[in-house]
């Protein structure tokens, strides 16, 4: 009686699985999170050196009226002869200081409350919910106008503060689905069984398997805080004496620039907001791929996959269907 051995060995060729410092390499070097990356730090280069690097003071008035871009003044002047480029610069940082105070506010809302509500369960969970959903039901914007038409002097920091508090609630409801879904893992309640302590728990059980989420919803408030402060200076609701890329469309559609044929006097502004904000997508469409792994699309990654799926171990000799000579033996 003969013994039938076959070949079970993987290939060597087969890399094993990553670790996850190297996987966190892999999300930084990933083309749209670097080219998100790449684009951010170009502004907050500009909103920190904005003022210093600025050709002109924003508000001088000069001779040169209207004037399309050329080498005195590269994003041309406005109807009272100032510089848009010096505008641009200038209001940068202001855009981007409401758009992430305002992000990282609501974020540690969101985490604060949806976690806590997730986490605790009972009474708590249905009080945190009931607050939750009622600033689901607030309108941002609105409230923004009524708070301004009472207050003289309607700061970024005031501005950055209501749209935290209008913004928040959204974040919360996913973090407390999520966190509904872990706080019955087996190691959370390993952790409990040890006696751990509960904000000792979600703090190093808990959040570190959030962070993913945490990261895209805030990515996400930032993306509309900087879209809403920018509408509120273009209405003419925040203070237009301010500098920033929605005060600037704000005197161009005021003095008729698109009538005018003065383009160089939105265009710029337009295109800094639509390249901002497509950073800033770009970086949550990274943060989506590194937390789901389908969403990746690597070709060569797929087939690797469907090459180790598909492997079969063959007998070494022999061919299908017809035994070899060792084993009619």
């Amino acid at each position: 009686m003969s013994v039938i051995t076959t070949d079970v060995t993987a290939p060597a060729d087969v890399p094993a699985p990553a670790a996850p410092g190297r996987a966190r390499l892999r999300f930084l070097r990933g083309g749209k999170t670097r080219t998100g990356l790449l684009i951010l730090a170009f502004f907050a280069v500009l909103a920190v050196a904005g003022p210093w690097l600025a050709p002109y003071d924003p508000d001088a008035m000069s001779d040169d009226l209207l004037q399309a871009p050329s080498a005195a003044h590269w994003f041309g002047t406005t109807h009272t002869g100032q510089d848009v480029l010096s505008q641009i610069l200038v209001g940068t940082r202001g855009v981007l200081v409401v758009g992430f105070l305002a992000g990282f506010l609501a974020t540690v809302l969101s985490v604060l409350i949806g976690v806590t509500s997730g986490f605790l369960g009972g009474a708590a969970d249905e009080a945190l919910s009931m607050l939750s959903n009622i600033f689901l039901v607030i309108p941002g914007l609105p409230l923004i106008i009524i708070i301004a038409s009472f207050v003289e002097d309607t700061t970024d920091l005031l501005i950055a503060a209501v749209i935290a508090l209008t913004s928040w609630a959204w974040g919360s409801r996913i973090l407390r689905a999520q966190t509904l879904s872990l706080r019955r893992r087996d190691y959370v309640e390993a952790a409990r069984a040890t006696g751990e302590s509960t904000w000792r728990i979600i703090l190093f059980e808990i959040m570190p398997n959030l962070t993913a989420v945490i990261a895209s919803g805030f990515v996400g408030t930032v993306i509309f805080a900087i879209l809403s402060e920018i509408t509120l200076a273009f209405i003419g609701v925040a203070d237009i004496s301010h500098w920033n890329w929605g005060t600037v469309l704000f005197w161009a559609q005021s003095n008729q620039a698109l009538a005018q044929g003065a383009w160089w006097w939105f265009v710029p502004a337009g295109l800094c907001i639509a390249l901002l904000g497509t950073a800033l997508t770009l970086i949550n469409f990274g943060i989506d791929e590194f937390v789901n792994p389908r969403l990746r699309s690597s070709a060569g990654g797929s087939r690797k996959v469907r090459m180790r799926v598909g492997f079969t171990p063959v007998a070494r000799t022999g061919t299908p269907g017809k035994p070899s000579k060792e084993q009619s033996e």
